[in-house]
């Protein structure tokens, strides 16, 4: 771990290309493993989360070949495995439901950190389902239930079935379920008794994947079912990561610049898509700019962000695309007014418990930020004619407060971060980015 100086900057004109969505990238690398046909995943996310992904599945008897382009997927049985899920929330929820279709004992396990993300709705579920898994953390020893590690006895002919199950701390273990319920004799049915479940975005992008691959699936309020059956995966060319997009947006509006992010999909189930209204919100104009040529694709445009002369507070509900919370943060620090992000209280079960980490280093740079039940309260230093102050802030080994020190930096000379390297998590090459951005 290394003390990385943020740079500076004033306004910004740049054009950047984003890599893969480290999202779609798991997905399709599990739809692929459980299909029954070869699979070419093109354009795919090359970092930590998604090469975890790729060695979980290898681990459990699947042949990935990864080229710089592209990775190629081939199904085989599966069998038992040891896996190492290192902090990545879609593989310690996404690989169990395939574990149980591994014949023999599979453990999995993960950094340090990963041992405080809740894994009790996981158990819950394979239990009802006949499936032997088992936390081997002392009961309630952290203070948060059942958590990594875990012990799973895996059977290839699972029944499947109906389950109840309370997902209102991750859309993670109901999307984790739908992407291997169909290889279930019975499929699967899944009830949600609880909080309403955040992030819905992410189960919404499953089942538009499910559906692409010939799986029938069907959904109404709280209630999801997958029919038994063949998942074919087609091969596929990942969309550019519009989550990992928001930090050169956000370097825009806090730097009074513009920013023209390429490959932006017209039409997409990510997230990240809602920073164009989150901005525009802000006081910055968005717009899409259509690719025309001998043969035009429609699918794609580049998002362009003119950052306007003031930043505005912005008041919004984020329950459904809490991911972007950290980037929307660090530019409502600057706004001329309070913001108030509502309804995040499943940011504590994150890579850190982000509204605490929010709240703390906000607080570090002059700023105001506190916690009001489920919502992050942001009051810029200039609405009490204070100064912002440089600051050494932490990345909690989070790679959304790692790109929170970097956007805040770019305002507030003398700010550094711990740990910068906690980005390779999902955007391996951020520093770089960043850095050729304000060239």
């Amino acid at each position: 771990m290394t003390t990385w100086h943020a740079p500076t900057s004033g306004p910004i004109d740049a054009t950047v290309t984003i890599p893969g969505s480290k999202s779609l990238t798991n997905r399709y690398l599990v739809l692929a493993a459980l299909s029954e046909n070869q699979v070419d995943i093109y354009n795919p996310l090359i970092a930590r989360d998604t090469r975890l992904m790729a060695d979980a599945l290898r681990s459990l008897g699947v042949d990935i070949l990864e080229r710089n382009d592209a990775w190629t997927v081939t199904p085989r049985p599966l069998h038992a495995g040891k896996i190492n899920c290192g902090l990545a929330g879609t593989v310690m929820r996404f690989i169990p439901p395939i574990a149980a279709l591994a014949p023999g004992k599979t453990t999995i396990d993960g950094d340090p950190q990963a041992r405080l993300r809740p894994m009790k709705t996981t158990i819950e579920a394979l239990t009802q389902l006949g499936i032997k898994i088992s936390s081997l953390t002392e009961p309630d020893s952290l203070g948060i239930g059942a958590t990594l590690p875990l012990a799973i006895v895996g059977d290839p002919s699972v029944r499947g079935g109906r389950v109840q199950i309370d997902a209102s701390s991750s859309s993670q273990f109901i999307s984790a379920l739908l992407l291997t319920g169909a290889r279930f004799e019975d499929g699967i049915e899944i009830l949600h008794i609880g909080d309403a479940v955040p992030s819905a975005p992410h189960i919404s992008m499953t089942i538009d994947l499910l559906r692409k691959a010939g799986v029938t699936v069907s959904e109404s309020s709280g209630h999801w079912r997958v029919s038994p059956g063949v998942i074919r995966q087609r091969d596929v060319v990942v969309e550019p990561d519009l989550s990992n997009a928001g930090p050169f947006l956000a370097a825009a509006m806090v730097t009074g610049g513009k920013v023209r992010i390429e490959h932006w999909p017209t039409s997409t189930t990510q997230p990240g898509d809602a920073y164009r209204e989150i901005f525009t919100q802000m006081g910055a104009q968005c717009r899409l700019i259509a690719h025309y040529g001998t043969a035009p694709d429609h699918s794609t445009a580049t998002l362009e962000l003119n950052a306007g002369a003031k930043i505005s507070g912005i008041d919004m509900n984020f329950h459904d695309i809490g991911e972007l919370v950290p980037t929307v943060a660090a530019v409502a620090c600057f706004a001329k007014e309070t913001s108030r992000l509502r309804d995040i209280g499943q940011l504590r079960g994150h890579e850190t418990d982000r509204l605490t980490a929010l709240s703390t280093e906000i607080t570090k740079l002059g700023a105001q930020a506190f916690v009001d039940g489920d919502d992050l309260v942001i009051i810029p230093a200039n609405c009490h004619n204070r100064e912002t102050k440089a600051a050494y802030l932490e990345s909690y080994e989070d790679h959304r407060m790692a790109t929170f020190a970097a956007i805040v930096g770019l305002r507030i000379p003398g700010v550094s971060v711990n740990n910068i390297e906690t980005t390779s998590k999902t955007l391996p090459d951020f520093v770089q980015l960043w850095e050729g951005m304000l060239r």
